[in-house]
């Protein structure tokens, strides 16, 4: 008992020397995080498919959690502990700021009925308002699992705030570019300043993130097609829309008076977007509300000033549009002139990219908008195509990447610290110095809080030793640890906190292990003690 007792205390010394503090301290973004927003023509702050992306949201049925959590260790708690960093009470921006940290923005339309009570809270109280538990209940309510997926970082990217960094520093890296020249062949859009550059992202998951010149409003202009062939697609069916428009490349310019067997080539180029433009069945303030619905109800509007200008000099539009009414490429009962000013209203140039903005899609991971007026020789935003540039080269997102093993790239979508032996000194760690908040951070991550290390040592074992009472409740009341794990020496967790005579720790252990005796006796044998990573299954 005696050489036990010596190689535990040697055990915690070394694990004191060895293992550094393994808590990943982020800084908030710098800059504004502004919503996405999808312009048609008009106004536009950057883009955010808020409605698009749903992710995981809704009610969790509160009797599940109350058979799995008692409800004074509930998930709920753990969460908000999480959150504060066991602070008893915070300031609300303390709350908001974390969740930007993550990715969730406050104007995010699955936390409306969140933000909308604590909003009636501020109203309703006379001095600064500081969110507690039952504040923190009453406002989480139903969104509880969303939140959990956040702080859990099982989102797209789960490292969100350092993600963004490396954006910003892409950012700021082309904002130096100062080549190009703005479009000054449509006289509104040559009021545009060239200094002006901006960026913003949404996940599928609905992280968003902004940099830059996002509140300034610009036009769409050709980024709006796919919006537009996504509307005709969805009224009419991909059948009906691809009768009159094709679906290949055409290989020659974008305006080029040219059709494949006698229609456009597809809904990318001028001719397949003015015939798209004739399928739809909306005005040009139905199609605003429309974006503006795919946007998350973000601001989107309308620029007339902007459509008199694209008007007044497109000519070539025209010109395809009688070319096309010759070859008879509309459908029945479509007028041209009309089509043609619902093709101005929505966005359409005669040049592609003439307003400076990209619009990047990199598929089940996360849009892009990158705005910045001027422009190279061939009509593309100078500072927008260096930033997609920059991104690839960081970042795995190129479709060949992964068949490139010898290129090392960064994937902002593997957690760090994964590696079990990461894992498992940083559980130690935790539970060594009695730091409940790092704890808690590692069970939301899903982590197994039974985790042994080389002397087969769980965390309960080490919390015990050093009389950690705080930690040994949470590893028992919340986590739902196994007590009767032995270590090499063949002790249990109990027996460690006799050795080293913590009397409270003792008592608690030993009515916890008779509780779990108890549920063993009723549960079947397929069944098991609540531990936290059921969670998973409830998600």
């Amino acid at each position: 008992m005696k050489r036990a007792q010596e190689d535990s205390r040697a055990h915690n010394r070394k694990l004191s020397e060895v293992t550094k503090n393994p808590r990943v301290t982020t800084k908030v973004s710098k800059g504004p995080l502004a919503p996405i927003n999808i312009s048609v023509r008009a106004y536009v702050q950057t883009s955010e498919p808020g409605c698009l992306v749903h992710g995981v949201h809704g009610k969790t049925p509160q009797s599940r959690l109350q058979k799995m959590f008692p409800p004074s260790s509930g998930v709920e708690n753990m969460l908000f502990y999480t959150i504060t960093e066991g602070k008893e009470q915070v300031p609300i921006s303390y709350f908001t700021s974390a969740l930007k940290r993550t990715g969730l923005h406050p104007s995010d339309p699955r936390l409306k009925d969140c933000m909308e009570k604590l909003q009636q809270a501020v109203q309703e109280s006379v001095g600064e308002v500081m969110m507690d538990r039952d504040l923190f209940h009453r406002c989480v309510g139903g969104n509880i699992v969303l939140l959990i997926q956040a702080f859990r970082k099982k989102f797209i990217i789960p490292e969100f705030d350092e993600f963004t960094q490396k954006i910003d520093e892409i950012y700021n890296t082309v904002q130096n570019q100062n080549d190009g020249k703005v479009a000054d062949y449509i006289p509104q859009l040559a009021k545009f300043s060239p200094e002006l550059w901006g960026v913003s992202l949404c996940t599928v998951d609905g992280q968003r993130h902004s940099v830059g010149d996002t509140k300034q409003p610009f036009c769409l202009q050709s980024c709006v097609k796919p919006l537009q062939y996504a509307i005709a697609i969805h009224e009419a069916g991909t059948e009906a829309v691809h009768r009159y428009v094709g679906k290949e490349p055409s290989g020659l310019k974008f305006n080029m008076l040219s059709l494949d067997d006698e229609g456009p080539h597809n809904p990318m180029v001028n001719a397949g977007a003015i015939v798209i433009s004739s399928l739809i069945k909306v005005n040009s303030w139905s199609l605003v509300c429309f974006v503006k619905k795919m946007a998350g109800h973000e601001y989107v509007g309308f620029s007339n000033a902007t459509f008199q200008s694209e008007k007044e000099t497109g000519d070539r539009n025209f010109a395809l549009g009688y070319y096309m009414k010759e070859k008879k490429c509309f459908p029945p009962g479509a007028d041209m002139i009309d089509s043609l000013d619902f093709y101005f209203q929505v966005g359409l140039p005669a040049k592609s990219g003439v307003s400076g903005a990209i619009l990047l899609v990199i598929p089940n991971v996360m849009g892009v908008m990158c705005w910045s007026p001027p422009l190279d020789r061939v009509g593309n935003s100078v500072r927008g195509i260096h930033f997609c540039q920059e991104l690839v080269s960081l970042f795995n997102f190129h479709n060949y990447d992964n068949l490139r093993h010898f290129v090392k790239k960064q994937d902002p979508r593997r957690q760090d610290g994964g590696d079990w032996n990461n894992s498992v000194s940083n559980l130690m760690f935790a539970a060594y110095t009695g730091d409940v908040s790092a704890l808690r951070r590692i069970a939301m991550s899903s982590m197994d809080m039974d985790l042994k290390d080389y002397d087969s040592r769980t965390a309960l074992h080490i919390a015990a030793a050093e009389g950690h009472i705080d930690v040994v409740r949470f590893l028992t009341d919340t986590c739902k640890v196994n007590p009767f794990i032995e270590d090499r020496w063949g002790n249990l967790p109990v027996d460690d906190a006799m050795q080293f005579e913590h009397e409270e720790v003792v008592k608690v252990l030993k009515d916890y292990q008779q509780s779990c005796r108890q549920q063993k006796t009723q549960l079947t044998e397929a069944a098991h003690s609540p531990k936290l990573d059921a969670i998973d299954g409830m998600l």
